[in-house]
């Protein structure tokens, strides 16, 4: 029997994760102000969600839009942010983080995963924006918690990383690749099967489940016809 395909989406409060866990969502990524695509979330909003839905949470670690993570005073707020989410209970994270050159800054990365102390962790969609995706990977291969890769195969969004997924979900297994790739970023119901062919088994979700805007709360209805194509045989 083929595994569950996992689906991801994002909330920003209590409505949105009680709507997603009702549609059929696996798991939820914790963001606040999609103005900035996505940051760290209050630790209270956190509680708040942890308590009224029982699915995997993963927490943005992100202070600030862009994918720098900053001078050092930056980078111990992130630290500092991290020790009060674990602090909060949480058990899961989304993190990543690049040099003005565009490789992975990897003392800003490995300070927060040293934070982590062991969980599990999604390196998100600044891997669409590196300047070498394969030398990042190798670069972060091995680090603690590291479980996922979410990712449009292209900062323009997945009709444009497609063939960068197809060929990547190919190379699963090897050094760099073990993680799970887990689509997200202008992904559309139409590009379900043919990466589900190629074996991707995760898919993220943000607009897609808010048919009306990020104004408009998660609606249940858009997560279950997700969940309904992704279990389609």
């Amino acid at each position: 029997m083929s595994k569950r395909a996992v689906l991801e989406v994002i909330a920003l409060g209590v409505e949105d994760a009680v709507a997603a866990q009702a549609g059929g969502a696996d798991r939820l990524e914790l963001v606040t102000d999609m103005a900035a695509d996505g940051l760290s979330p209050s630790a209270e909003t956190f509680a708040r969600i942890r308590a009224a839905v029982d699915i995997s949470l993963r927490v943005m670690l992100r202070l600030a839009d862009g994918f720098a993570a900053g001078d050092a005073d930056h980078v111990a707020r992130l630290v500092e942010t991290a020790g009060r989410m674990r602090a909060a209970g949480a058990e899961e994270f989304v993190l990543g983080f690049l040099d003005t050159g565009g490789a992975v800054d990897l003392a800003a990365v490995e300070r927060l995963v040293g934070e982590l102390d062991g969980c599990p962790w999604t390196f998100h969609r600044a891997i669409d924006r590196a300047a070498d995706r394969d030398a990042l990977r190798k670069q972060l291969d091995g680090l603690p918690g590291l479980d996922a890769y979410l990712t449009a195969g292209s900062a323009a969004g997945v009709d444009d990383g497609l063939p960068v997924l197809l060929a990547e979900a190919a190379r699963r297994g090897e050094p760099g690749y073990e993680p799970q790739i887990m689509v997200g970023g202008g992904l559309r119901l139409e590009h379900v099967p043919r990466l589900k062919a190629a074996g991707v088994e995760a898919f993220h979700i943000g607009g897609a489940a808010r048919p009306g805007g990020w104004e408009a709360p998660v609606s249940q209805e858009a997560v279950r016809e997700w969940r309904q194509v992704l279990d389609a045989r």
